[in-house]
């Protein structure tokens, strides 16, 4: 959590976080543009409603069918215009064009925490499925099934645990491919100090761009890495981590908080995904994560007396 101490203002946004929530996340999605419709049929439901749904429905942890009940309470205290179908919560929710707005609903969720994040943490962890992927295990000397997952990629700040730019891939993706677009998104809107991230992160494409965003990079070296020969990032980063090793660590375990993060987010609205398709999967796993930020907007409000505003 912000500040475990202030058991106070804790206390209180965890007896009022369902009723901020709602109304935080209404705000949020009245945010977001209705596509046109092209060609004849039947009036689309409203974008901003489907995803208030979707989220909404993650955060509650209720199949669809008993979740129309919370959806109902939604729409008669004004915070979405339709009460759709259940089915048609799980068709948009599995939706393309979910993707990309929640995506850059999780970054708008994040601005409020700007001028209290400076220091940011990148990992990696996955969420399991209901699907199983079989492969030859040489070790056993046979098949074996695995339940397959897919890999959430954040960045976070290391002082709320906010999440500040989001990535979703399969089981088998590099870690290494997502820091930078991750550092990019998050360059964008924030003021960038501090990057820090295990050795799956070691690059020298990685650590250049931390300091081309003006922030200084904390990742440990690996035992088989060669002094280097030239000045630059590399070397002035793999000199304090060989002979200032104290002075680099205590900056490197902030990236504990991260772990953190994942922690907050699989504990409160569950590990496992309950979608079936890859678009469904990803639109989940980024509904978790949009929910978890705007809980720690509501910690926020309390323990360091933010009011978060959104705009169009």
């Amino acid at each position: 959590m912000i500040e475990t101490h202030k058991w106070t203002a804790y206390n209180t946004a965890q007896c009022e976080e369902k009723t901020r929530f709602v109304a935080l996340l209404s705000e949020l999605c009245n945010t977001v543009p209705q596509p046109v419709q092209e060609g004849r049929g039947r009036p689309r439901l409203p974008l901003s409603d489907m995803v208030f749904a979707s989220v909404y429905k993650v955060y509650v942890g209720f199949s669809s069918r008993r979740f129309t009940s919370d959806l109902r309470d939604a729409f008669v205290d004004g915070h979405v215009n339709t009460t759709p179908h259940f089915n048609s919560v799980n068709r948009y929710i599995a939706d393309p064009q979910l993707t990309d707005v929640l995506k850059e609903l999780i970054t708008a969720s994040s601005l409020p925490m700007k001028a209290v994040e400076a220091d940011f943490a990148v990992d990696s962890s996955g969420f399991s499925t209901s699907r199983y992927v079989r492969w030859f295990n040489r070790k056993y000397g046979r098949e074996v099934d695995n339940r397959e997952w897919v890999k959430v990629h954040l960045m976070c700040g290391v002082n709320t645990k906010i999440v500040t730019a989001v990535d979703v891939s399969g089981w088998t993706a590099h870690d290494t491919n997502y820091f930078v677009p991750l550092l990019e998104r998050t360059a964008a809107h924030f003021e960038i100090r501090e990057v820090s991230a295990d050795k799956a992160y070691l690059s020298h494409k990685s650590l250049s761009a931390v300091e081309a965003v003006g922030g200084m990079p904390f990742v440990p070296f690996k035992s088989n890495t060669l002094e280097p020969t030239k000045a630059g990032t590399w070397a002035k980063m793999y000199h304090l981590f060989m002979y200032e090793r104290e002075a680099f660590m205590q900056h490197y375990h902030k990236r504990s908080n991260i772990e953190t993060a994942f922690s907050m987010i699989k504990g409160k609205f569950g590990s496992a995904l309950r979608s079936k398709s890859d678009t469904g999967q990803i639109n989940e796993a980024l509904c978790k994560v949009l929910a978890h930020n705007i809980c720690i907007l509501i910690h926020a409000m309390h323990a360091l007396n933010i009011r978060p505003i959104f705009r169009a």
